[in-house]
């Protein structure tokens, strides 16, 4: 299946990274968007592959997660990945860039942006009737993302998305 979203959804995911990045250089959390005053909350920084390791188990074993999507169950498994540009997921595999370049990438929204795919896939990625960065990716990605970084964060990435022309379901 065609992911027509793949690059608004990058696009939209640098902003919002940008804005979290820039409200910890600022000291103050609060941001503008679509004319809301949005007091941002503290989105994790991890340390190491073994904490991003750490941080998926928990969320994977969190109840509403496992009552929400099957996938849950299937465990994921965090390594670091050569180069810095990109994390990556495919076949129960989180691959996060770790040298001094790719330490952007050992960040909460990029490792829940990955266990929204783990959590949509089959067993098989083959079998999947849904684009990568398409609707229901989309989905989970800001359920997790509100649930666990917070609302504020929801909705700052929910605006980013309807800017970019990003559909959700």
């Amino acid at each position: 299946m065609r992911d027509s979203q793949r690059s608004a959804v990058y696009e939209a995911e640098t902003l919002v990274r940008t804005m979290f990045d820039r409200a910890d250089q600022r000291g103050t959390r609060s941001v503008e968007v679509l004319g809301s005053t949005i007091t941002l909350p503290v989105e994790r920084k991890f340390g190491s592959v073994e904490s991003v390791q750490t941080y998926c188990n928990q969320v994977l074993s969190l109840n509403w997660v496992v009552e929400f999507w099957p996938r849950a169950s299937a465990s994921v498994v965090v390594r670091a990945r050569a180069g810095n540009t990109a994390a990556h997921y495919s076949n129960n595999t989180i691959a996060v860039p770790d040298d001094r370049d790719g330490r952007w990438a050992l960040r909460e929204l990029v490792v829940l942006h990955e266990l929204a795919h783990h959590l949509g896939n089959s067993d098989s990625d083959s079998d999947s009737d849904e684009a990568s960065h398409g609707p229901e990716f989309v989905d989970r990605y800001l359920s997790l993302v509100g649930e666990i970084i917070g609302p504020e964060a929801a909705f700052v990435l929910r605006a980013m998305f309807l800017a970019g022309g990003v559909q959700s379901s």
